[in-house]
């Protein structure tokens, strides 16, 4: 498959992959159909994209920056951010110096900045080399400005740098002329004094500034395992408690990232990601698929329930489709939908809707019932339903009614162990829906809940 750059005339070939070996990642979205529905809602926006040190030296770096460059074909504006742990690493090995800090989280000596300063100089040309080979406008600029931290728990962090002013109207300027800014840990003074600046904050700092949509870590370690599980999403509030209460379940090379991931979130950026870049089109399978492969942080705002909208119908069809094939739900044409689309609400992530719920609301007898609770089956285990129910039923509570009840043939331990709902009889259904109970023969199980 071939798209057109939207930098120049040139056109970018992308490997679609359909097995999985020797860390390369299955690339699915990079299929035309899969990229297309999700450019409306990407285009023009800025995604922070910050590069470790570590993934510059890998042989998957260049796979990387074709990433960037479909990116860039799709019109999303890019801001790259580049570490230089490893380089200063292993430049300091060469040559015999003790370094105080090789990842910018502590403080920093004047050798260790001399070898910073070298280290980055390094990376940088090789950042640049990578993007203009791929047709890329790229440059780096003075745009951050930045001042010591100073003494810290009584430590004096020397030349460590915290961000001191952001020129947001130069790096939108160069965005706005179709080129991508790159930024490097080491930045200038007011005086014109360079100090070395953790690049994951400096991340952050832009993606809070500017308005990105995204920031994206990419990194040489998987996304966030938490008790042997790889997490996939992570309300930001959860993450927020993780590192308050357990910090040290969370991988020291992906600690930083984790933090600022919080803060940008906190700061308005809806979403943050920590991903492998090893992996043969990390980048795009976490952008293109509302799965991905990594950890996405998000806001509260990003990953809610909201009621439905007319143009949700075809959705919401599709989603219960699967719940009528297995004889979970009740077939609703798409016309009753349609009629009754202000009766649900709807489980959205990044676009798609991944669930909905149903609300059939008996006045007399203040009563609501919850039907048609289905969730995606990726999205399933993982308490998207059980949020729905509660939702429902706080929407209930406000509307005035004293019970809420759910018919079902196959989820009553969901109902009754997850939600809270007891097990009762035809004899607690409203009279119009106890007629249409009998007459529809589904012998469903009838369960409430008291509010």
């Amino acid at each position: 498959m071939c798209l057109a750059s939207a930098d120049s005339n040139r056109t970018i070939s992308v490997q679609v992959m359909t097995t999985t070996e020797n860390n390369e990642s299955s690339i699915k979205p990079t299929d035309l159909r899969g990229i297309l529905k999700y450019v409306p809602m990407f285009r023009d926006q800025i995604f922070v994209v910050a590069v470790d040190g570590s993934l510059v030296a890998h042989e998957n770096f260049q796979n990387v920056l074709l990433d960037i460059a479909v990116l860039r074909s799709l019109n999303i504006r890019v801001v790259l951010v580049h570490g230089i742990g490893q380089q200063l690493q292993t430049l300091a090995a060469q040559k015999g110096v003790q370094i105080t800090d090789a990842h910018g989280e502590l403080k920093t000596d004047q050798g260790t900045l001399d070898l910073a300063t070298e280290s980055a100089a390094m990376v940088n040309l090789q950042v640049m080399q990578g993007l203009t080979r791929n047709g890329l406008r790229c440059t780096s600029c003075n745009g951050v400005r930045s001042k010591e931290i100073g003494i810290v728990k009584g430590v004096d962090q020397l030349s460590s740098g915290a961000v001191d002013k952001l020129d947001d109207g130069l790096f939108l300027k160069l965005l706005d002329a179709n080129t991508i800014p790159v930024v490097t840990p080491i930045a200038f003074t007011r005086e014109g004094t360079p100090l070395r600046v953790n690049s994951d904050l400096l991340a952050s700092e832009l993606a809070s500034r500017l308005c990105a949509s995204k920031l994206i870590f990419l990194t040489t370690q998987d996304g966030l395992i938490l008790d042997g599980r790889a997490v996939t999403n992570l309300p930001v509030r959860e993450l927020e408690t993780l590192l308050g209460k357990s910090p040290e379940k969370i991988p020291e090379r992906l600690l930083s990232k984790a933090q600022h991931a919080v803060k940008a979130i906190h700061a308005g950026t809806p979403r943050a990601h920590i991903l492998d870049g090893r992996l043969f089109g990390a980048l795009l399978n976490e952008v293109f698929d509302k799965v991905g492969i990594g950890t996405m942080v998000y806001s509260n705002d990003y990953q809610s329930i909201r009621r439905a909208e007319a143009s949700d119908a075809h959705a919401i069809y599709n989603i219960t489709r699967n719940g009528v094939r297995s004889e979970s739900l009740r077939e609703r044409p798409l016309e009753l939908i349609e009629a009754a689309i202000g009766n649900y609400l709807v489980y959205e992530i990044d676009g798609s809707l991944v669930a909905c719920v149903h609300l059939e609301e008996y006045a007399t007898e203040r009563i609501i019932e919850v039907g048609s609770v289905y969730v995606q089956p990726f999205y399933q285990n993982k308490g998207v339903g059980r949020k729905m129910v509660a939702f429902a039923c706080a929407e209930a509570k406000e509307r005035g009614c004293e019970r809420v009840i759910a018919l079902t043939t196959q989820a009553s331990k969901f109902f009754s162990k997850v939600c809270g709902f007891s097990e009762g009889g035809i004899d607690d259904l409203p009279p119009t829906r106890r007629d249409n109970y009998i007459a529809n023969g589904r012998n469903s199980k009838v369960l409430y809940r008291d509010l």
